[in-house]
């Protein structure tokens, strides 16, 4: 079996038949050359899929499912809030932090952060080709950009765990399945007034990864790794 694996936005079961769309289409039959009668992978939330390729129409790749490779596991919810970056640092940010299993993206304004929108198509595109490479079926969400008012408003009882050079704690202790959020700083870091508000959270964990300054994009997939790991001890 081919080792061809892409994300299919509509729902996938057993003798579904339907079509990828063009781009997709174009990928199996003109750069992968996949033929009729050949196979390849389809994922999303039902599940991960073998699906044989059945015509070439118009362009087109039309396929069936023809066996269920995986079904999809509950994994622990792992959210990442952070103020967009430069757009290839911020490319790299996400693509890696799918990679390591992020859950959600959480994009936020603060005083300092200097790149004040993100290119959502562009950011899920990204999210899309690194679940197809890092064998993930659930793919990461993405939220509206917001405030960072809004942001702690919102995540009041949420379990967020801060990136922060100032903290002397270096350990954690990650109980119960509840979501975890890790809040990186922008470039600048937060002002005064912001990490007071911060620190307000009721279930605000201050940690500190490194002894050195990190770029937003480095702390964040550092951070990451970190909590992933524990996860999985």
């Amino acid at each position: 079996m081919s080792n061809i694996r892409l994300f299919f936005s509509e729902s996938l079961s057993i003798n579904l038949k339907s079509k990828l769309d063009k781009t997709q289409s174009h990928y199996i039959s003109k750069v992968m050359r996949i033929k009729v009668g050949e196979n390849f992978i389809l994922f999303n939330q039902s599940g991960e899929y073998k699906a044989k390729v059945e015509n070439l129409v118009k362009g087109f790749v039309e396929f069936s499912i023809v066996k269920k490779l995986r079904s999809a596991d509950a994994s622990k919810e792992i959210w990442l809030a952070f103020t967009p970056i430069k757009l290839n640092y911020l490319n790299l940010m996400i693509q890696k932090a799918t990679e390591l299993g992020v859950t959600k993206f959480m994009p936020i304004i603060t005083e300092r952060t200097i790149v004040r929108k993100i290119n959502e198509k562009r950011i899920r595109k990204i999210i899309i080709e690194a679940s197809e490479q890092s064998n993930r079926l659930n793919l990461p969400e993405l939220d509206k950009l917001k405030n960072l008012d809004e942001f702690i408003k919102e995540n009041a009882q949420t379990t967020v765990i801060f990136g922060d050079l100032n903290s002397n704690n270096k350990k954690i202790n990650i109980k119960g399945s509840d979501p975890i959020c890790i809040l990186i700083g922008p470039e600048g870091d937060f002002s005064v007034k912001e990490r007071e508000n911060i620190s307000k959270l009721k279930k605000i964990i201050p940690l500190n990864i490194n002894q050195n300054i990190l770029r937003s994009e480095t702390a964040a997939i550092s951070m990451i790794s970190i909590i992933s790991f524990i996860l999985l001890s």
